[in-house]
C-alpha cells in the first residue's frame, strides 16, 4: 500500500487526539495539518462531579462512552479507583477500554462488534435488565439512544457528564487557509458533528466555501457521513471504526485514488 507522500492531511481532533493521528499521518511521509476544531475541558461544577462519585453503590452498571469520560471522571475522583471496581463496568468501543484498563479498570462488557450504542445494545446481558441502575459517564450533551433503550427493558438510568466538548477560543488558521485557497489540501479527518459544524464556522470568512467542501472528507460513522452531504461536502468516506489506524487506513485510499463515488455508497 503506498503511503501519503506529498499530501497534507488536516487533524481536527482534539489534543492530544490530534498528535496520535498527526503521528501515523507522518509516519506515512505525509503532511499533517493540525487545526483541533473541539477543545475538550471539565465542567465547571467539580465539586458536584465528585460527591456524585463518591455515592456510585446504588448503581449496579457504569458505562463510560468515551476515552474523556474515564480520564475525566478518573481525575474528578481524585484517581481512586476502588468504588469503580465495586461495580459492572461497560465501555463503547477500544479507546475507552484501553482507558479504563490503563487506570487500572476490568471491563466487563463492549460492543461484540462496532463501536457505539447500538452495537452495545445488542449484547445479550443487556436485554434482561429489568430494576437494574445504570450510570452513564460521558461528556455534556450527545445522543440518548443508549438510555431511552436501557429504560425501555426496565433499567433505572442516570447520567453524570464529567466533561464538556467546546469550540476552542483561539486558532492559528493560516496554515489551513493556505492550503485550501491554494487547493493543496488533500483531505480532512472527523470525528464528530460537533468537530464538523465547528470547523465552517471557525473558517467562514476566511476562505471560498466551495473549495472547502471539494475536500475529499473521511469520517467515522454513516449518520456524519449523510450530515457532511447534507452540508454539502462532495467527497465522503467512512473508516472502519473512529480508531486512528482505522483512520489513517481510509485516508491512504483515498489519497491514493482507490475509491470513488463515495457520496453514493
Amino acid at each position: 500500500m503506498a503511503g501519503l507522500r506529498d499530501s497534507n492531511i488536516l487533524v481536527t481532533r482534539p489534543v492530544p487526539q490530534a498528535n496520535d493521528l498527526a503521528l501515523l499521518i507522518e509516519q506515512q511521509k505525509g503532511h499533517a495539518v493540525i487545526f483541533p476544531t473541539l477543545a475538550i475541558e471539565p465542567l465547571k461544577d467539580v465539586i458536584s462531579v465528585e460527591k456524585r462519585l463518591e455515592n456510585i453503590a446504588c448503581y449496579q452498571w457504569l458505562v463510560f462512552i468515551s476515552a474523556n469520560a474515564v480520564n475525566f471522571a478518573h481525575q474528578a475522583n481524585k484517581g481512586k479507583i476502588e468504588n469503580f471496581k465495586r461495580l459492572k463496568i461497560a465501555a463503547i468501543g477500544k479507546a475507552t477500554t484501553k482507558a479504563l484498563k490503563n487506570k487500572g479498570l476490568s471491563v466487563d462488557l463492549t460492543p461484540d462488534s462496532g463501536f457505539n450504542s447500538e452495537a452495545l445494545l445488542k449484547r445479550p446481558i443487556l436485554h434482561a435488565i429489568k430494576g437494574q441502575r445504570f450510570l452513564i459517564i460521558r461528556g455534556q450533551g450527545g445522543r440518548e439512544t443508549l438510555a431511552n433503550t436501557l429504560k425501555q427493558r426496565g433499567a433505572i438510568v442516570d447520567y453524570l457528564e464529567v466533561y464538556r466538548r467546546v469550540k476552542p477560543k483561539s486558532t492559528d488558521d493560516s496554515e489551513v487557509v493556505s492550503l485550501l485557497n491554494q487547493k493543496k489540501l488533500t483531505a480532512i479527518t472527523i470525528t464528530s458533528g460537533e468537530a464538523l459544524n465547528n470547523l465552517i464556522a471557525l473558517l467562514a470568512g476566511r476562505i471560498i466555501e466551495t473549495r472547502l467542501l471539494e475536500v475529499p472528507l473521511i469520517v467515522i460513522s454513516v449518520r456524519l457521513k449523510e450530515m457532511a452531504i447534507k452540508l454539502g461536502f462532495r467527497d465522503v468516506l467512512v473508516s472502519a471504526s473512529p480508531a486512528n489506524t482505522a483512520i489513517i487506513k481510509t485516508v491512504i485510499t483515498v489519497c491514493n485514488g482507490e475509491d470513488c463515488g463515495r457520496k453514493s455508497n
